[in-house]
């Protein structure tokens, strides 16, 4: 696998945790004494990319809705690029095999 494919991989796995969790806050909104999950991104080292994982959960106690919605969407147009990312890593390897056969 190519770096660039590894990085755009990277994304693709922290922008469905980020749906994941999201989805996990708002199932439980009703939940009394429910407290919101997080994730925390990071950058990783070589070759890149990011790291993520679920954080702690927070002090407060409660879920916005209308937070979960902005970060649902966040996370959609995250992966939607590290997606196109990958599409157009396909596509120049497959423009560099044609010109080198």
């Amino acid at each position: 696998m190519t770096t660039l494919a590894a990085i755009a991989q990277s994304g693709l796995q922290a922008a469905q945790l980020r749906l994941d969790s999201s989805a996990h806050n708002v199932a439980n909104l009703n939940t009394p004494g429910f407290r919101r999950q997080t994730v925390d991104q990071q950058a990783a080292p070589a070759p890149g990319g990011v790291q993520a994982r679920v954080a702690a959960p927070a002090a407060a106690t409660g879920v916005a809705l209308e937070a979960e919605a902005v970060e649902q969407i966040s996370a959609t147009y995250a992966f939607q690029a590290n997606l196109l990312v990958l599409r157009r890593a396909d596509e120049m390897a497959g423009a560099l095999l044609d010109v080198r056969a």
